[in-house]
């Protein structure tokens, strides 16, 4: 079936969960009326089922190759990624003075979910592009910026992030890159990084690298890492590229999913970088695009969840399998009590996942504005919850969408399988999700709970809205208020264990609670809200059905480690 365009339920989400029309208070956004956004979102629509959506599956057939050195990407990529940056789509939220749409977060959020349910192998490139713009605007010399910024806002070129190495997984600290100072000013940079997305293609005239590398006599561990930009050509001037650099794709990696998007061992040796940010501080500099990118990962499970539940959900209402007696049945698959289990739980989780990103996104765009610390510290909180939660119920929800498929899901040409291989690096990059649980129990626990604690008074306050709305059955309502205590509780647990390791034994249990609590709260408004029923009956599934799973969780989250470290391997 054909991609359909979720606009309607993004604009209310907008309206509604995260008060879009606030941003009209702010100067730079006092144009971004609720039809100027449908325009923005029409139209990057139309692009994607036109253009992006159709080379999905040629290119999950048809991976990148390396011919001669040089990365040919799939069949058609390179015409669809021209008509994304024609449309000035790889600028979204990049600044105007460079030729940036500037367009908040919380939109952007919602172009790439969009481009990313039609292609999301090809939705990557401009993804990281767009992380390397947000770090070069915080962190690069105005010389580096006047360069840089215009050709990667323009798609012209697009931008990669390198942090990986062999000995170097997640415990960043670890790696043996070398940048060995010039005489003006430039780096020499030297070594090896693995698991590159979009490290070497044919779709840009440049593509600019990231690099986290040592310089001499730095200290060990991440207090000693500094960031390069390492360009595949070194620009002369702003109007022409110069000789190329000493960097190269020394292979592909042969992938489970996203074919479409080449994943490159890129090689150093004695390349030509500049400094970005100050020495030693690479690590805060290359967070700021790691955040950014964590968000779209979060993102990019919601495009898949949106896609493998619209699927499911076409096939059900034509899938002739069995008979089940029920009133005004449609005589298909649909009228199956567990199919629509099934079902149900893929639309909530879907709905839950987009509105805890949308949320995160909105509180980046008023932090930004108003450099109110409560909302940064709100979008810090979140972020890690809507990386996890976002890509956890994407692989989830694509998986359910197999299984609504019966025997067909299994079977490629259904087109279910390739959304549940596409989705499945998500939970692993930018972070695996066990190191996004462990980062929301220690470092964004900082503040004594402070930010935890805010979001949940909203709780408290949805709860008590919602029992005196009649239209809410009490006994759902009452699952809320019994979820709520138990994730009190066990916030209140990892505050008072100072043994970390001890938190963190139960870091996934905990983030998947205060998720679920999250999502309860995010429905339970869209259905106070509109008083739809649709929405109703959605809230009163997810509290009876979903909800209930935060007991278990928040068990488990407050067990410590003990349990675990006792079995032997």
């Amino acid at each position: 079936m054909d991609y359909v365009v979720p606009i309607d339920e993004m604009l209310f989400l907008m309206e509604n969960i995260c008060d879009v029309k606030a941003l009209n208070k702010y100067s730079k956004y006092s144009h971004l009326d609720i039809d100027t956004i449908r325009s923005i979102l029409t139209a990057i629509g139309k692009l994607s089922v036109q253009k992006i959506e159709p080379v999905n599956r040629v290119s999950d057939l048809s991976p990148p190759k390396i011919k001669n050195g040089d990365v040919v990407c799939s069949p058609g990529f390179v015409e669809a990624y021209r008509a994304i940056a024609g449309g000035g789509w790889v600028g979204a939220s990049a600044s105007s003075e460079f030729g940036g749409m500037d367009l908040p977060m919380v939109v952007t959020s919602c172009v790439n979910e969009i481009l990313g349910s039609a292609c999301l192998s090809l939705s990557l490139n401009p993804l990281m592009t767009q992380g390397q713009i947000e770090a070069l605007e915080a962190y690069a010399s105005s010389e580096i910026k006047s360069l840089y910024l215009p050709k990667l806002t323009s798609g012209k070129w697009s931008g990669t992030m390198n942090l990986t190495e062999e000995c170097a997984g997640s415990d960043v600290g670890a790696l043996r890159t070398q940048a060995v100072p010039n005489d003006d000013g430039t780096f020499e940079i030297s070594g090896q990084k693995i698991y590159i997305s979009w490290g070497e293609h044919d779709l840009t005239e440049n593509i600019c690298h990231l690099v986290l590398a040592r310089l001499p006599q730095s200290i060990s561990g991440t207090g000693g890492i500094s960031l390069f930009l390492v360009p595949k050509f070194i620009p002369n001037g702003s109007e022409s590229l110069g000789k190329r650099n000493n960097v190269s794709a020394v292979s592909l990696e042969n992938k489970m999913g996203l074919h479409g998007s080449p994943t490159a061992v890129m090689e150093y040796n004695k390349a030509k970088g500049w400094l970005i940010g100050e020495p030693n501080a690479g690590m805060s500099a290359m967070f700021t695009m790691m955040n950014n990118a964590r968000l779209g990962v979060g993102v990019q499970g919601v495009s898949q969840a949106e896609r493998a539940f619209q699927k499911a959900a076409e096939f059900a209402r034509f899938r002739k399998q069995g008979k089940s007696i029920i009133n005004n049945g449609f005589g298909t698959i649909l009228d199956h009590a567990d199919v629509r289990r099934n079902l149900l739980t893929m639309k909530a989780l879907t709905s839950v996942s987009r509105c805890i990103c949308l949320d995160t996104a909105i509180s980046s765009d008023f932090a930004k504005l108003s450099g109110s610390k409560e909302y940064y510290a709100k979008a810090a909180f979140l972020t890690p919850i809507a990386k996890a939660f976002g890509t956890d119920s994407g692989c989830y929800v694509t998986d359910l969408g197999i299984q609504v498929h019966g025997g067909l899901g299994f079977i490629e040409s259904s087109g279910a399988s390739q959304l549940y291989r596409d989705v499945r690096i998500t939970r692993i990059y930018e972070g695996t999700n066990g190191i996004q649980a462990m980062d929301l129990v220690n470092r964004k626990l900082a503040d004594n709970g402070n930010a935890a604690f805010k979001i949940m008074k909203d709780f408290e306050r949805i709860e008590q809205n919602c029992l005196g709305a009649a239209f809410f059955e009490k006994d759902a309502i009452q699952e809320f208020r019994t979820a709520r205590l138990d994730l009190l509780n066990a916030l209140n647990w990892m505050l008072k264990t100072k043994d970390v390791n001890e938190r963190y034994a139960g870091a996934a249990s905990f983030l998947k609670a205060f998720s679920l609590v999250l999502g309860g709260y995010y429905l339970l408004l869209a259905a106070e809200t509109s008083q739809d029923l649709e929405r109703i009956e959605l809230a009163h599934f997810y509290l009876y059905h979903l909800l209930p799973g935060v007991y278990a969780a928040t068990k488990s989250a407050c067990r410590g480690s003990q349990s675990i470290y006792k079995v032997k391997f």
